[in-house]
């Protein structure tokens, strides 16, 4: 056709084929004059978006596949794919669910926006900020690091050439664990950049798709959002410490020190929550006056012999156990929550929450440590010619056991990882038992420090020793303490590394520093106290004996 003639081409509405088309509805794709609109837009069954024709989106329909000269306008729903009229009518579609394609265009357009946005607007922020915390953390390496080489040069300096030796030993652990330190953080980087360079081609593709008003493509877009909320595993890595000795000539190597090790734990990504950095705790000074905050009423039976524990579920919620196989979990105001049966209908021995809350008990009858997990219990560890009295959980995520053999002539603490044996501790550099023998109460816990403090009630002591089972220290009550010999049994520690242990005949808590130092009591009208245990916020849960209550106490 010539210039002219194509010049002369008058567009005319698609309704009355009269008048001259002014717009468009792109949802019906059909031409309006300005006659016909109103009368368009009167059948309200349909949502219709009417344009200037000069404003039209022009869609772009995919041609069928089986009928070339046709074009997919509708959509079956059964088989999720567009069609041509000639399939509709078709045997193959036969009593499925037809649509028109703009329709399930709009409808796919709106969730493809969706995605869009949460990806831009809540998902990725939440990668950038992790990959920001990680980059800080790895800013905060030199510091961190170079303070434990210069505490090692001091130590060095003391012991002159003697120790040289050990100093360049200790250096070159100090520089392995943060080359560890580091690459395990680049790794952790590396995961990230990558997800967030996977979300990066997905709101590209996105964006293509929602421009492009392209049926097939916005047809056959799969939703990958589900897989993005959950953010990936954040590593939490803990920088050592170091733990400086007196000098001592003949065990140079021994009193230098030594490193704890690099604790490197990885913490699951929660959907929309933010995994919290690993830093110092803050320095809380204890309280002159303790004071209770909440009486928890376990319904227990306040029989003496009837030893009543305690665990943190919460800052709100404990686990406890008592005279009975009954293990319950309570709130602050004495509601029962959960509560369960042990799996031999016996009394526990001992109970502990795991970092994931999950709880663990000691059954000391049937020789097993059991996990109570999806209210669900199932042994982990059965023993063979011991029993085991008291558990606890580390900061490692491994359990430590304090266990009387059949004979009842000796004791020891085991770490687990999982039903793992890991490490036993059991006498001392003389040979000489760290624990009495015999079946007396006895608790544990671990410190800070990664030191393991357990309470012997037989020996009246409070036995610590380090992350190697090495003897640091007994503590056997104040001096100040003249009307009953002490009475240790429940027994835990806090952010401040204190150790805190229940004197049950004398009614109150001992506090000592993390190298035995008495610091000073908690009484608070306590009447009997055995199990102890301490909240992320460092308030203290007491059960005590004669009442069956527990109380919540704040001294710090």
């Amino acid at each position: 056709m010539d210039p002219f003639r194509r010049a002369q081409i008058i567009l005319l509405c698609d309704l009355c084929k009269t008048a001259h088309l002014q717009s468009h509805c792109e949802r019906c794709d059909i031409n309006l004059c300005q006659t016909c609109v109103g009368k368009h837009l009167s059948d309200s069954s349909i949502r219709h978006k009417v344009v200037l024709y000069k404003y039209r989106k022009s869609l772009n329909y995919s041609t069928c596949p089986h009928h070339a000269d046709e074009l997919c306008k509708n959509y079956c729903e059964k088989c999720d794919l567009p069609v041509c009229s000639t399939c509709v009518s078709s045997s193959k579609h036969e009593g499925h669910d037809i649509s028109d394609i703009l329709e399930k265009l709009c409808s796919k357009t709106e969730s493809l926006q969706k995605d869009l946005d949460e990806l831009e607007t809540r998902i990725y922020p939440r990668y950038e900020e992790m990959a920001s915390d990680v980059q800080t953390e790895k800013v905060e390496l030199e510091t961190n690091y170079g303070e434990l080489t210069t505490i090692a040069d001091q130590q060095g300096e003391i012991l002159h050439r003697e120790i040289t030796a050990i100093v360049n030993q200790r250096k070159s652990d100090i520089q392995e664990m943060k080359i560890k330190h580091l690459s395990t953080l680049n790794k952790n980087t590396d995961e990230i950049t990558q997800k967030m360079a996977e979300l990066k081609q997905i709101m590209s593709d996105l964006k293509s798709i929602l421009k492009s008003n392209d049926v097939s493509l916005t047809s056959t877009y799969k939703s990958r959002n589900s897989e993005f909320r959950t953010l990936p595993p954040k590593v939490r890595v803990t920088v050592p410490s170091f733990s400086a000795q007196k000098i001592n000539k003949d065990q140079l190597n021994e009193m230098f020190g030594s490193l704890s090790p690099l604790s490197i734990n990885t913490e699951h990504g929660d959907t929309m929550k933010s995994a919290e950095a690993v830093s110092s705790p803050p320095v809380k000074p204890l309280l002159d006056e303790p004071r209770v905050t909440a009486t928890i009423h376990t319904g227990y039976k306040n029989t003496f012999f009837g030893r009543l524990s305690v665990s943190c579920l919460s800052e709100d919620q404990v686990w406890t156990c008592g005279d009975n196989e009954t293990m319950k979990l309570l709130n602050l105001q004495s509601k029962l929550l959960t509560s369960i049966q042990t799996k031999s209908r016996r009394q526990p021995g001992g109970i502990a929450v795991t970092r994931d809350g999950d709880l663990v008990y000691t059954d000391y009858r049937e020789r097993t440590i059991n996990l109570l997990k999806n209210k669900q219990i199932q042994t982990v560890i059965t023993l063979q010619g011991w029993s085991p009295v008291n558990v606890c959980c580390t900061a490692g995520n491994d359990l430590l056991v304090i266990m009387d053999s059949d004979d009842v002539k000796q004791s020891k603490v085991v770490r687990y990882s999982g039903s793992t044996e890991k490490q036993s501790i059991q006498f001392d550099d003389q040979g000489r038992p760290l624990y009495s023998s015999g079946p007396y109460t006895k608790y544990l816990s671990e410190n800070k420090n990664l030191d393991i403090c357990v309470t012997d009630n037989k020996a009246r002591a409070v036995v610590v020793v380090n992350q190697s089972g090495k003897l640091r220290f007994r503590y056997t009550g104040h001096p100040s303490n003249t009307k009953q010999s002490f009475n240790p049994y429940g027994i835990t520690t806090d952010s401040q590394s204190h150790i805190l242990t229940a004197d049950c005949n004398n009614h109150r808590i001992h506090i000592l520093d993390q190298d035995g130092q008495f610091l000073r009591y908690i009484h608070c009208d306590l009447e009997s106290p055995s199990g102890l245990c301490v909240d992320i916020r460092d308030n203290l849960f007491v059960a005590e004996f004669n009442t069956a209550k527990v109380k919540k106490i704040q001294y710090l």
